[in-house]
């Protein structure tokens, strides 16, 4: 008996790449961290975010995954950037593949209750999220999205 191809539709050994939403989520000048309890980068601080579904927009995403990862609730005010996550095995094939769309969004009230793939949540300074994130890309992000939450140049989503 043969053994069973691999799920090309899975997460992992993708053959095509999956749209996942982060979410920078401000507060003052902080912002919403939590450590992932899932892979890639499990254990990780982290965006809140994950997978795009069907017939969702970007900003029902960033709204939807915030609300199951930690129960706050937000309001999106624009794109931050995009961001390729590309992740290879030992042997150099893609394990991993998502293009991130980032989007900031801002929360008014409540404490973060961790649910769903989310293991732990804090808000922090850029600063601090800079010394807490392992991961380059999730540190630019957030210096990105300040950034762009100072300069009034910078047009936003209502």
């Amino acid at each position: 008996m043969s053994a069973s191809p691999p799920d090309r539709s899975s997460r992992e050994y993708p053959d095509r790449p999956w749209v996942g939403v982060g979410v920078v989520v401000w507060r003052g000048d902080k912002v919403l961290l939590i450590r992932r309890g899932k892979a890639p980068r499990i254990g990780q601080w982290s965006l809140p975010g994950g997978a795009q579904s069907v017939g969702e927009t970007v900003f029902e995403t960033a709204v939807r995954e915030v609300r199951e990862e930690t129960g706050l609730e937000v309001v999106p005010t624009g794109i931050v950037t995009v961001v390729d996550a590309i992740t290879p095995d030992a042997e150099g094939r893609v394990h991993y593949h998502y293009t991130l769309v980032e989007v900031a969004a801002e929360s008014a009230e409540g404490d973060p209750l961790c649910a769903d793939d989310a293991l732990e949540a804090c808000w922090a300074t850029a600063e601090e999220a800079g010394e807490l994130t392992e991961w380059d890309e999730t540190r630019r992000v957030i210096l990105l999205s300040a950034a762009q939450r100072r300069s009034p140049q910078t047009p936003q989503i209502p």
